[in-house]
């Protein structure tokens, strides 16, 4: 993957506003032409762009625009950048009206089918609060008497993919438990 400059237009903008390098420096950075560089500081062109921090992108480190700053003749290099690998968030998942009845049908049914699985693995399959776990499987759930089991994947709730991950790292939580149990055993 070669690294190449997001926004060069940007990122020379808030070069030239923000910084001492030399035209030529930020022209050979931005991959640009040096007379460029000097019209969007003439305010020729890119009169209404704003400008965009590399430093604050990834780009380029502060250390690195310090020494360039310092030595008229020295070429900015890109940062390093390791994989681009997307961040997981952990927001809550929007769950229609129409399908959040169906999350007690689909609690019973996972706790009555894959009982290894832990409270809080069901609450992240369905979206729930760790109460409404205790209340179906104590069945004092306001609605217990109207529970009727539903497989979560085909109620909405979760993907077949998320619900096989969850059961294996359950099974295999539960092997590992019961792994130093029979050890002991003579």
């Amino acid at each position: 993957m070669s690294q190449e400059l997001l926004m060069p237009r940007a990122t020379a903008v808030w070069l030239i506003d923000n910084t001492i390098l030399t035209f030529s420096q930020i022209a050979e950075f931005c991959g640009m032409h040096e007379l460029e560089i000097q019209n969007i500081a003439d305010g020729e062109i890119e009169k209404d762009l704003i400008g965009q921090n590399p430093i604050q992108t990834g780009q380029i480190t502060k250390e690195e625009l310090d020494r360039c700053q310092a030595d008229p003749s020295a070429a900015m290099q890109l940062a390093e950048r390791g994989e681009d690998t997307p961040r997981k968030t952990s927001r809550t998942r929007y769950t229609p009206i129409s399908k959040r009845r169906n999350k007690p049908d689909a609690i019973a049914y996972l706790i009555k089918n894959y009982p290894q699985l832990s409270a809080r693995q069901i609450e992240r399959l369905i979206g729930t609060t760790r109460k409404t776990i205790e209340r179906i499987r104590e069945g004092t759930h306001r609605n217990s008497s109207m529970i009727e089991m539903k497989d979560p994947v085909l109620a909405g709730l979760c993907t077949a993919a998320e619900l096989n991950e969850a059961i294996e790292k359950a099974d295999a939580k539960q092997a590992r438990e019961k792994a130093p149990a029979d050890q002991g055993a003579p």
